[in-house]
């Protein structure tokens, strides 16, 4: 068996190594729908555990019920937004300006967002339920907290800077 020539095996590098360093990108059209396509469950989620824990809480409830409603709406939110930020790392980077730092902003976001429900999960859990009042003033204090975590956690988009991303969120069906 001969071995491979130094100059074909150059050669076939110099030819692949291109091809697969560009098949990372995702152009702009592809990358805004494939990130919408992975947030809008996600907010349809977050929308549904939150209706569902404002009836639950509007109906006469005992500090241990209400405490297990917030449990399961924060934690539900903790882990619809690791499947939301699961998916935008799997939409890859978008093939624009800045295309890494766009993508690091959306995950970063959502990560952030996931990190500050299992905050107010674990804060609720740590909760005695008596007496009731303590109890409800301290729900407050972890909403309150869950709050200032979460406005911290949002994206800015007019940072997207980026033209061409911004009008394909804009265009495609998926985002509207």
């Amino acid at each position: 068996m001969r071995p491979a020539r130094p100059l074909a095996l150059l050669l076939l590098l110099t030819l692949v190594l291109p091809a697969a360093g560009c098949s990372g990108g995702h152009g702009a059209r592809a990358w805004a729908t494939s990130v919408c396509t992975t947030l809008s469950p996600w907010r349809t989620e977050i929308g549904a555990l939150t209706s569902r824990t404002q009836q639950q809480m509007s109906a006469a409830t005992t500090p241990g019920q209400a405490k297990e409603n917030l449990m399961r709406l924060f934690g539900g939110a903790h882990d619809a937004s690791e499947r939301a930020r699961a998916g935008v790392v799997k939409a890859g980077v978008p093939d624009v300006d800045n295309g890494q730092q766009i993508a690091e902003g959306f995950t970063g976001s959502l990560a952030a967002m996931r990190d500050a429900y299992g905050r107010a999960r674990s804060g609720i859990e740590g909760l005695a339920t008596t007496p009731a009042k303590v109890f409800y003033e301290q729900v407050g204090q972890v909403v309150d907290q869950l709050n200032a975590d979460y406005e911290a956690s949002s994206l800015d988009t007019s940072k997207l800077n980026s033209e061409e991303l911004q009008a394909a969120f804009d265009q495609v069906p998926e985002c509207r």
